[in-house]
């Protein structure tokens, strides 16, 4: 089973393998700047664990954990 973004514990910086999903959720994902090679470091998980809050090219976004099931990462 792969590693995805949702399983990447706080303070972690990992790398993007691949992008799951098909058409706009693909798409919403990658507008983000989120493409394969990329690297990101996880700051923060809500409680629930929605939403994840990234860094990545020193910008800091907030995923939804759906989006974050559809990362794997290295």
């Amino acid at each position: 089973m792969a590693k995805t973004l949702k399983d990447v514990p706080v303070g972690e910086t990992v790398i993007i393998k691949k992008i799951n999903g098909i058409g706009p959720v693909k798409r919403r994902i990658m507008d983000m700047g989120l493409t394969k090679g990329t690297s990101l470091y996880v700051r923060k998980v809500a409680p629930l664990g929605d939403p994840i809050e990234i860094t990545v090219r020193n910008y800091e976004l907030s995923l939804r954990k759906f989006d974050a099931e559809n990362i794997e990462v290295e």
